[in-house]
């Protein structure tokens, strides 16, 4: 392990582990009367308390996930507890079709976007695609990247109406990005893929989830956006059932419930003091935090976002 790999999995680590104090809460939020948000993976674990802070706070909001039936009564109770009701949209990120199929109703309703959440994400697991893909890297990493590109039109529209005027692209990673380190050769059907142990690809997943985040700011931070990645803390959720084991280790004596989890990307996606914070790598409570050198590195970035594009098709594309 390099010096500043070392120096970077320690920091990221204590913050997991010991975050202290939150900075910021839901109650600091702004009022988000007339703004737009989407949610993916809404209907459960921190994007749920993602959903329900935005809708405390008036947002509208989409509720994005795969199973229509779940997010129906997470609507209904949020809608209880909060007084506004969120929107469903079906998507899988494993599907082109599906992403596809949602980006177009969502534009269909809404003109622009405001706030985009890209909180869903799988844990381990030894599967591919029907395109060959790795399962992992697909729903966590592919899905999330074809969703931001084909949405870029309305984040861009809505910026100048978002608050601090800049529309917010939150990437939700992991402290498992500090020990993910990116094979290209493992990210489709193939011999090194079968090699990889399933854990390494849930970090690799995660590490790439910081890099395009980092992209996305380079390439579009100067049309008002701001994208960042986020370190949610260690918080007990769903994913854990099939999180590495290392990933477990690490988190399971100090695990916070759902509600801490959203403490960071609500802090992203609406606060004034991220306005400023475009391709920075944000960790619990509401921190500035650092990223792996590699994550930062713009030749890296744009190998990632290429090999993306060619998987989703030039459709996607934004100029």
């Amino acid at each position: 392990m390099s010096f500043d790999r070392l120096c970077v999995f320690l920091l990221d680590a204590y913050y997991t582990l010991f975050p202290g104090r939150p900075r910021f809460r839901k109650e600091d939020m702004p009022d988000l009367t007339g703004k737009v948000a989407l949610v993916t993976g809404g209907n459960s674990g921190i994007g749920r308390e993602v959903v329900k802070g935005l809708l405390e706070h008036n947002a509208k909001v989409y509720m994005a996930g795969r199973d229509r039936a779940k997010m129906d009564v997470a609507i209904e109770q949020l809608q209880r507890d909060t007084g506004n009701r969120a929107i469903p949209l079906v998507v899988d990120l494993t599907k082109k079709e599906s992403v596809r199929a949602a980006a177009k109703e969502f534009l269909s309703k809404e003109h622009v976007l405001h706030i985009l959440a890209n909180n869903a994400g799988i844990g381990s697991t030894n599967q591919l695609t029907e395109d060959g893909v790795d399962l992992v890297f697909s729903a966590n990493v592919l899905g999330p990247f074809h969703l931001t590109q084909l949405l870029l039109p309305a984040l861009i529209r809505g910026a100048p109406t978002a608050p601090g005027g800049k529309a917010r692209i939150v990437n939700v990673s992991s402290v498992m990005h500090t020990v993910g380190w990116l094979d290209f050769e493992t990210l489709k059907e193939s011999e090194a893929w079968r090699r990889r142990p399933r854990e390494t690809r849930y970090s690799q997943s995660k590490l790439a989830n910081v890099v395009i985040s980092n992209e996305f700011a380079r390439r579009y931070g100067d049309q008002g956006i701001v994208s960042t990645a986020v370190n949610p803390g260690s918080i007990n959720t769903p994913i854990y059932r099939t999180a590495p084991n290392l990933q477990r280790w690490i988190v399971a004596p100090t695990q916070f419930n759902a509600s801490f989890g959203a403490i960071t990307p609500l802090w992203a996606a609406s606060s004034d003091e991220t306005l400023t914070l475009n391709s920075e790598y944000l960790v619990p409570w509401a921190r500035i935090g650092r990223a792996l050198a590699v994550a930062r590195d713009p030749a890296v970035g744009k190998k990632l976002w290429d090999w993306c594009e060619a998987e989703v098709g030039s459709e996607s594309v934004v100029g």
